[in-house]
């Protein structure tokens, strides 16, 4: 039997300014209107930031920020295409870190070894708890992904490396678009962007980045699900419930899976954290100190200009002048990947010099759980990120002045603002029970996230 092991290590830290954000399904009826009004059990410190958040939010509060329940579908932000159901749900989550889907590696022992679990598995807080993630080729998971290396003894031009830092998949639901530079997704955020979708033909499905991605990943990463896959590894009836309605000689298939696989992503949400427990009411759950630091986040510290709404992250993307990977920070630089492209951000995809070095804005949960920060990971600490936010020395002297963030530099925090701001975005906003959406056991039996030889020795799979 496979334990998984959720031991805490950490992620990105920015704030920058904030185009409209579209709250997305949520509705206050009065009952609730009137007690996040009256707010019982409040402290003066609690009625004091729940009057920072209705300034924040146009005047809705608390609920505003507030996380639906992962099982309650019709407040989960979907593609319209891709309607969330049940049958896709357990069955998106089976092939997440189903082990068995790694049937098309390039190096023949490493078959059925690794999963898309491998690099966003949730001991890392569905991040990879690496600089850089590795599916085929990585060996050895050590209790919260942070063992996994490349095996020794496969070439190099054989290894399957992220070029960048491998984000959360948290939260997804609330975004349009995927990866840093934001490429993937065929709606919305990139309207008008049709001119550089070449390689990317997935755009022009017409579904959003979390399904896009979900689709390309599985070529990207070696990934093989089709009709012998799900005979042999019994996925079949998962597959009639999920797909009723579509022929079953289409049924099998690639873009199937990856739907399924996007409507369990879409319901990994940190619901749990103190924070969320807080905007409900539960003003307990946070200390005066993460109090203190949720009122810095919400006011002097400005991080709400971007961090905001439900998953705390709204659709645009900021300069920082972080690092990236590269030789002369001991990161494993891919030779068949355009670096400059990858370095510019979505300037990097859009070819539009004012988005040169510009990311997409992460959400901040869990970010204690996976080590690194910044798309180039040259951070290991959320109080490292802040710091730097906060005195405005850029690491990459090639970002122009012009397109860094405004708030770079500008906000002037004290030591004891930091302190407290660090408290509240490591434990109030840290989900302690995201092994909940990982599943028990797998169809086919493997280990998982991993099921190479040293893997299933730390994860204890029999």
């Amino acid at each position: 039997m496979k334990k998984i092991y959720f031991i805490p290590i950490i992620f990105i830290l920015i704030s920058c300014n904030n185009d409209d954000y579209i709250l997305l399904n949520t509705e206050v009826d009065q009952d609730q209107k009137s007690f996040f009004k009256k707010a019982p059990g409040a402290t003066g410190l609690d009625k004091q930031l729940l009057n920072d958040l209705e300034n924040v939010s146009n005047g809705i509060g608390a609920p505003y920020f507030i996380l639906p329940d992962s099982e309650q579908y019709s407040s989960i932000p979907q593609d319209p295409l891709n309607l969330i159901t049940v049958e896709k749900v357990e069955l998106g989550k089976l092939l997440f870190h189903e082990t068995a889907t790694g049937g098309n590696p390039k190096t023949s022992s490493n078959l059925f070894t690794y999963s898309c679990a491998s690099c966003h598995h949730a001991a890392a807080g569905f991040s990879s708890g690496l600089r850089q993630g590795i599916g085929e080729t990585g060996v050895g998971f050590g209790m919260s992904g942070e063992g996994r290396i490349i095996n020794s003894s496969i070439p190099l031009d054989s290894v399957d490396i992220q070029p960048i830092r491998s984000p959360t998949v948290l939260n997804v639901a609330y975004q349009d678009i995927m990866l840093w530079n934001g490429q993937f997704g065929g709606t919305g955020t990139n309207e008008g962007t049709e001119a550089n979708w070449g390689g990317i033909a997935e755009n022009f499905l017409g579904f959003q980045g979390v399904e896009v991605q979900a689709i390309k990943g599985q070529g990207v990463h070696r990934l093989l699900i089709d009709d012998a896959f799900v005979t042999t590894f019994q996925y079949k009836q998962m597959f009639d419930n999920a797909f009723p309605d579509i022929p079953e000689t289409e049924r099998y298939s690639t873009v199937n899976a990856a739907l399924a696989i996007a409507a369990y992503e879409r319901t990994i949400l940190p619901n749990q954290s103190p924070w969320q427990k807080w905007l409900k009411g539960e003003y307990n759950m946070l200390t005066k100190e993460e109090k203190r630091g949720a009122k810095i986040f919400f006011g002097k510290g400005k991080c709400y200009e971007c961090h905001t709404g439900p998953a705390l992250n709204d659709k645009n993307f900021y300069a920082f002048g972080m690092g990236d990977f590269d030789n002369s920070n001991q990161a494993f630089v891919l030779q068949d990947v355009n670096f400059d492209n990858v370095k510019k951000g979505r300037g990097g995809f859009t070819k539009v010099t004012e988005d040169n070095y510009k990311f997409k804005t992460p959400t901040l949960y869990n970010l204690v759980n996976n080590g690194f920060y910044g798309h180039g990971g040259t951070f290991t600490s959320v109080k490292e990120v802040i710091e730097y936010k906060n005195e405005g020395i850029p690491q990459n002297t090639e970002v122009p002045t012009d397109n860094l963030a405004s708030q770079f530099g500008n906000i002037n925090l004290t030591k004891k603002e930091i302190d407290n701001l660090t408290l509240f975005i490591e434990n109030g906003l840290k989900d302690p029970n995201l092994i909940r959406y990982a599943p028990i056991a797998l169809n086919s039996g493997n280990c998982f996230p991993n099921n190479d030889n040293i893997s299933r020795i730390d994860l204890g799979c029999n």
